[in-house]
């Protein structure tokens, strides 16, 4: 009886191996454990990823409204929808200022009630009660201070940070769509398909980019998807090369052309048999293109030629630390945080290339390999010494 429920029970842990290696093969979890050995990296993608999803909740966190408001035995949900003083108990139809006294005593008039963020201030919340002009220095109700439009730094940075790695992400996945497509097309194509996209990449990336981002955004009212669109058209080109190298070294394997001799289409055999050798060196490229976009857009803000007046923008924050040098904080502000977040981006994309890298991930498995043929080698010997 006890032979027979062993002998039940190894089936059991084969076929949860079994499982398990279906879900995740065997070289991603190297790659995986890889990256985990990579400390500094491995931390600074867990706190940049607290961050991100942090300030994805910015309005919860700093705002001039109350999350929840209580109003003779009704809720109130400022942060979401937009509720008129009439509501409250006032006489103007406009919507509510919480933040007024007025308001505040109707709805305490009304047994109601309040529940504010943590910074009862908004990115273009300006602060009245002030008793220093502006920039004001750091204060118990502005903690870094105001800039010089009594605006809370704060806040500020809260929503900055959100629209900077916003759209950081949103570039680099549309400029690697874009790039990994050209480089593509060339590679596996070659000739003079090859010689023409060359011989375009080669002029378009000579323009002056900057000056000429400054003449676009200077002639097209500014916005945060024009500005997208105006990156996209110089950044894609930095993924390119690396694409069209391995497109290039991989059409000419055996079993790409196996699958032009049994007729597969080539969009097929470019899709599922050469791209995925090429997203290998194209992965490891994603955190510092990411770092290359949040610091065009910082730039553009800085020289006044990025998102609209009034928007929170680290690069709006830096020009003002320039404009106002009385007031250190703007600029150490600034600067603080944006070497913080490139700092992170820089440390992930390393502990990615250390993923990736070829020679790293089969050493690992060649050595793990090796020791569980040294462990069952071993214990058979010291069961019998036994």
């Amino acid at each position: 009886m006890p032979e027979s429920s062993s002998q039940a029970a190894e089936p059991q842990s084969v076929s949860f191996d079994v499982t398990r290696q279906s879900w995740v093969s065997p070289l991603m979890a190297r790659r995986f454990a890889n990256f985990k050995k990579n400390r500094r990296g491995y931390w600074s993608f867990w706190i940049f990823s607290v961050l991100f999803v942090i300030s994805l909740f910015a309005e919860f966190i700093a705002n001039d409204k109350p999350i929840l408001v209580g109003y003779e035995g009704n809720l109130y949900f400022p942060i979401l929808q937009v509720y008129p003083e009439t509501t409250f108990g006032g006489f103007f139809p406009t919507e509510a200022e919480y933040r007024e006294k007025e308001v505040q005593e109707l709805i305490k008039e009304g047994d109601g009630w309040m529940i504010w963020p943590p910074i009862r201030f908004s990115y273009r919340t300006t602060n009245y009660d002030l008793t220093t002009p502006a920039p004001s220095a750091p204060n118990p109700a502005n903690l870094l201070g105001t800039d010089d439009h009594q605006r809370d730094v704060l806040a500020r940075v809260i929503y900055g940070f959100r629209i900077s790695v916003l759209f950081g992400l949103l570039l680099t996945v549309l400029s690697s769509i874009v790039g990994i497509a050209a480089g593509a097309v060339q590679g596996y194509f070659g000739g003079w398909t090859d010689l023409l996209f060359q011989r375009f990449i080669e002029i378009w990336s000579g323009m002056p980019r900057l000056y000429m981002l400054i003449i676009l955004a200077s002639v097209f009212t500014p916005s945060f998807w024009l500005l997208l669109f105006l990156l996209l058209l110089f950044e894609w080109m930095s993924l390119v090369g690396v694409v069209r190298a391995e497109f290039l070294r991989t059409r000419n394997f055996e079993y790409v052309r196996a699958a032009r001799a049994l007729g597969v289409r080539n969009t097929k055999i470019m899709r599922r048999h050469v791209l995925p050798n090429a997203m290998t060196a194209t992965i490891t490229f994603l955190p510092f293109v990411m770092i290359g976009s949040i610091t065009a857009l910082t730039s553009l803000d800085f020289l006044g030629f990025g998102l609209p007046p009034g928007s929170a923008s680290l690069g709006e924050l830096l020009a003002q630390g320039k404009a106002n040098l009385h007031a250190p904080w703007l600029g150490l502000t600034s600067f603080f945080v944006l070497a913080f977040m490139l700092s992170l981006l820089i440390f992930i994309g390393e502990a990615v290339r250390d993923a990736f890298d070829p020679r790293k991930t089969f050493e690992a498995m060649a050595s793990e390999s090796a020791k569980e043929t040294a462990e069952t080698t071993f214990v058979p010997a010291k069961a019998a010494e036994s």
